[in-house]
């Protein structure tokens, strides 16, 4: 997630799991993706690349460090300008934080719950 995004498009979708690594040969295999390992300390997660390319496409992430608390299921991360912001408008409109906000390099990003029930990521470059 690091390529410049504008405010309200989608910047990066990935999935957080206790087995990463069995998720990840499930979509090589069902959807062709190319999974190409990230460092994250003592264990790996992986971005998965286009068959045809090898661009990253999504994530696959191990539930462990920060990302334990962070649901089993596709999370999409919206850009936003002003992630504290975004937070306090979230919670005055009837959402919630879930998660967050935590850091990744010089961005933040926090996981929060849509009055529908919805939950997402809120990213801020």
């Amino acid at each position: 997630m690091t390529k410049e995004i504008a405010i309200g498009k989608i910047a990066w979708v990935d999935l957080t799991v206790p087995d990463a690594e069995g998720v990840r040969d499930f979509y090589a295999q069902v959807v062709g993706w190319n999974p190409s390992p990230v460092a994250m300390g003592s264990y790996e997660d992986f971005n998965m690349n286009s068959p045809t390319g090898g661009t990253p496409c999504a994530g696959i992430c191990h539930a462990r460090g920060t990302n334990a608390d962070l649901p089993a299921q596709w999370l999409v991360y919206i850009v936003v300008k002003d992630i504290t912001a975004a937070i306090s408008r979230c919670s005055e409109l009837g959402g919630s934080l879930i998660a967050g906000p935590k850091r990744m390099g010089e961005s933040h990003y926090c996981v929060i719950r849509d009055p529908a029930g919805a939950v997402c990521a809120l990213y801020q470059p």
